[in-house]
């Protein structure tokens, strides 16, 4: 059986969003053929292009046989379970399951684009993306997933300071890692 290295982020800024991103990562874990191998920090940010409340955000390292698009699927059903609505682009959420990279997979289909088309863009994801993977034996190259290149400490400083993101603390459930 395949088995792909997958990112995926989660965030939110409705409701009790810690316990969502807690279940719902431990939902993650139990799928077949899936588990988590490493898991940022939460941060909090400010919305970026949109509106509400600051969002908390982390980043999960996946090893999963599930293909892209059924990680998806999985990803959006657990959304659903957890109150999230679309309203419109953008909206304030419950929860967000955003699959960044799945492998060396390159997909733009009107379903899924990977990797995710915004993440070099955003510290929410760039930051903990990067915490998640520095744990990990394989460099992101080695292990065959695609990613952006990952900024450094000073840019990474700069991008924290503008965009207001800040580490809160360790994600609660550490999944035998």
């Amino acid at each position: 059986m395949p088995c792909w290295q997958a990112c995926i982020g989660l965030g939110g800024n409705q409701g009790d969003v810690l316990s969502s991103m807690v279940a719902a990562l431990s939902a993650v874990h139990t799928l077949p053929g899936t588990r988590v191998v490493s898991v940022s920090s939460v941060y909090e940010t400010a919305p970026v292009d949109a509106s509400g409340p600051n969002y908390l955000n982390a980043v999960a390292v996946l090893a999963t046989s599930l293909g892209p698009h059924e990680l998806l699927r999985a990803l959006q059903a657990l959304e659903l379970a957890h109150g999230r609505e679309r309203p419109y682009r953008n909206a304030p959420r419950t929860l967000d399951l955003d699959l960044l990279c799945h492998g060396d997979a390159l997909l733009n289909t009107p379903t899924l684009t990977l990797p995710h088309p915004r993440m070099g863009e955003r510290a929410f994801v760039l930051l903990p993306l990067r915490e998640a993977l520095s744990g990990l034996p394989a460099s992101p190259t080695v292990a065959g997933v695609c990613l952006p290149t990952l900024p450094g400490d000073a840019e990474e400083a700069k991008m924290a300071r503008t965009q207001g993101i800040a580490r809160q603390c360790g994600f609660p459930v550490n999944f035998g890692i």
